[in-house]
């Protein structure tokens, strides 16, 4: 799919992975990570220690914290604390990404449907979409436990798109992940990768195979001649 495609109107809602590309929750990701380590008598790691995993919830964040592995004896005690830890915290330093609030009020303006599809949990999504202002006027919510697969499976995307009642040829969906590219392609979206959220350590995000690569939120008003 080419720019003039999108620009005629092709593209009937946007889909947004949350972590990563909506909401920076990084810090207290991590602070989740330094909290278990303290507790422990160890000294607080430096957000950049843990960002470059962030993407891979809590098997990274407990690896970061303290080694342990998933193999390990001890890890599923670790990650059940680090969640815990996590959800006692997670709205006090998450923010919208700079430069989303603008996207998003434009597409209220256009009348442009949007939502969030994500693999975090019900338990914690909901409520942290719902303590993010800008993020209130999502027409939809799709957990990692709302369907029976999470991204990259194309279900999840194809429940957002049944729910907003647009074909899913006419969605694009917008991560900082190689499972949603996959998981948009999958679904036969268009996917838009971006380069400010957190992309892991795999694969650069050029060989992704995405349908546009972006480095700034106001690129995705251009894609969709709402600039």
């Amino acid at each position: 799919m080419n720019l003039v495609s999108l620009a005629a109107g092709s593209v009937r809602a946007v889909l947004f992975d949350l972590d990563g590309t909506l909401a920076d929750s990084a810090p207290d990701l991590a602070g989740a990570g330094n909290d278990m380590r303290v507790a422990r008598g160890l000294p607080v790691l430096p957000l950049s220690h843990f960002r470059p995993v962030v993407g891979s919830g809590a098997r990274g964040m407990v690896e970061r914290a303290l080694g342990v592995l998933p193999q390990d004896p001890a890890f599923a005690e670790c990650r059940d604390e680090f969640l815990a830890r996590y959800e006692a915290r997670m709205t006090r330093e998450t923010q919208v990404f700079e430069g989303l609030p603008p996207v998003l009020a434009a597409f209220a303006r256009h009348a442009m449907p949007w939502g969030i599809v994500t693999n975090k949990a019900s338990r914690y999504s909901i409520p942290l979409v719902r303590s993010l202002a800008a993020l209130d006027a999502a027409a939809t919510l799709v957990c990692g436990d709302t369907t029976p697969h999470a991204k990259p499976h194309p279900a999840p995307l194809l429940e957002a798109a049944r729910r907003l009642c647009v074909d899913s040829s006419r969605c694009l969906y917008v991560g900082d992940d190689l499972r949603d590219v996959q998981a948009g392609t999958a679904a036969g979206m268009a996917t838009v990768a971006v380069r400010w959220g957190y992309l892991g350590s795999g694969a650069p995000i050029d060989s992704w195979g995405a349908s546009f690569v972006i480095e700034s939120p106001s690129e995705l008003l251009k894609l969709l001649a709402m600039a």
